[in-house]
């Protein structure tokens, strides 16, 4: 099993490594990150871990910023000493929160959590799936069909449908429909996301691409993707190593 602890505090990241290794009777391989800048560039080109220890305020900024850079796909248990970031800790992968100093205790109810979510959702929980399945479906069939958006003087629906691009350039949210047309919804992307369903893909923090807009991928960079698409924009769209297979696959149920 592989585990990754995020801290700045070198002897606070060595005695929370022992006391994972007194509490997990398995063999594990144990990788220390120090910082936000450290941990993306790691995520970006290293095979993901099963379970990450993070703690939250970091030197170079919060531990978040990793988590929203990567968009990876793996359970979190943060660690800090400030209760103020519960909230937004559970918005990323966050499966997990226990304050500093933490006790053996606290340590070994959040792993035998992980342990209880891992088994729920291992591959021979069948009726599980179903149940996740269900709730996606439902949710789909909720999606916006439209986007509200001011043109002129004028507040006008643009069909989801239409919308082939969202992307972000100085600051400000450019939504493209197929015909070519730009308009400017007053949506950031994480809600433009939620919005549009899951023919739409967030391949960066930048860009959120609809399927029927994409020609062809190519490999990039550091097994990156680079995207060939319907509709230009002034900057290449890169999809990261740690999402490429995520993205693959959301390509091809299309």
């Amino acid at each position: 099993m592989k585990l990754i602890i995020i801290e700045d505090e070198e002897l606070v990241a060595l005695e929370l490594e022992q006391n994972i290794r007194k509490l997990m009777d398995i063999p594990l391989t144990i990788v220390h990150l120090r910082s936000v800048k450290e941990s993306i560039q790691y995520f970006e080109h290293s095979d993901l871990p099963d379970l990450i220890f993070s703690d939250i305020q970091l030197g170079d900024g919060l531990s978040f910023e990793i988590f929203v850079e990567t968009q990876i796909a793996v359970p979190v248990i943060f660690c800090t000493a400030y209760d103020e970031y519960a909230l937004d800790a559970f918005k990323t992968n966050g499966i997990d929160y226990i304050l500093k100093p933490f006790t053996m205790q606290m340590l070994d109810a959040a792993l035998n959590k992980y342990k209880a979510l891992k088994q729920m959702f291992s591959t021979d929980q069948t009726p599980q799936y179903d149940a996740l399945l269900h709730l996606l479906n439902i949710h789909e069939e909720k999606k916006t069909s439209s986007i509200l958006v001011h043109h002129k003087d004028k507040i006008i629906p643009v069909k989801t449908e239409d919308i082939a691009i969202c992307y972000l350039k100085n600051e400000i949210v450019h939504m493209v429909t197929f015909s070519g047309a730009c308009f400017y919804p007053n949506k950031n992307l994480d809600e433009l996301e939620r919005s549009l369903g899951t023919a739409y893909f967030r391949a960066n923090r930048q860009v959120l691409v609809c399927r029927n807009t994409i020609i062809d991928v190519s490999n990039f960079f550091s097994r990156k993707l680079s995207l060939n698409l319907k509709i230009p924009i002034d900057e290449k769209v890169i999809v990261s190593k740690a999402k490429s297979s995520q993205f693959l696959e959301w390509l091809s149920m299309g």
